[in-house]
């Protein structure tokens, strides 16, 4: 994770379909993110900006993706 005065990056591993959604820890350096939803539509990503928004203590619309939109690996930027 790298931080600024205004926002941190977070690489996360998502796991789709999974049977809880939940912030699980770290593993191989990235945030660990289980969502119940499947990867359509964007559906995935709006449950992970939704989860890590709540671990982090902000609103939903202060995190975007910003890189690996189709993939597992994803970056992320979360605004203070």
């Amino acid at each position: 994770m790298t931080e600024t005065e205004t926002a941190s990056t977070v690489e996360v591993r998502v796991i789709p379909r999974a049977k809880r959604d939940e912030v699980a820890g770290e593993r191989a350096g990235r945030l660990l993110v289980r969502t119940t939803a499947a990867p359509v539509d964007g559906k995935a990503n709006a449950a992970v900006r939704k989860l890590v928004a709540a671990h982090f203590g902000v609103p939903t619309r202060a995190v975007e993706v910003i890189a690996g939109e189709r993939s597992r690996d994803k970056t992320l930027r979360v605004n203070r």
